[in-house]
């Protein structure tokens, strides 16, 4: 599948965001990764280096697969990214009566 920022179609997009991107798209639906997950199976970077990523391209991207290490969704964005979760399964638990992904049953390792 091409997204909108294939290197081709966007000047200058560094490699890393192109690995970042390539790699939230490989998530499977119904399972996330954390910033820092998605840092560590790269090899590179780091939880807020990941998160700039996002930031700036990863509107093509199922950018509701990559969430913070606490598993809220991305604040500001709830409203966009829990109604994904529910459409894709993924398990979801409440803490303080606010919703969040279930890290233990939901995290992707990148391989299975």
């Amino acid at each position: 599948m091409r997204r909108m920022t294939d290197s081709e179609d966007v000047p200058g997009i560094p490699p890393y965001a192109e690995a970042v991107l390539d790699l939230a798209e490989r998530i499977p639906p119904g399972r996330v990764m954390t910033y820092g997950d998605v840092a560590e199976y790269l090899g590179r970077g780091g939880p807020r280096q990941v998160g700039r990523v996002m930031a700036l391209y990863g509107a093509p991207v199922p950018w509701w697969r990559v969430i913070r290490a606490d598993g809220r969704p991305l604040p500001g964005h709830e409203h966009r990214a829990l109604p994904e979760y529910r459409a894709e399964g993924t398990p979801l638990r409440t803490v303080g009566g606010e919703p969040r992904v279930d890290l233990r049953a939901a995290r992707w390792d990148g391989a299975s």
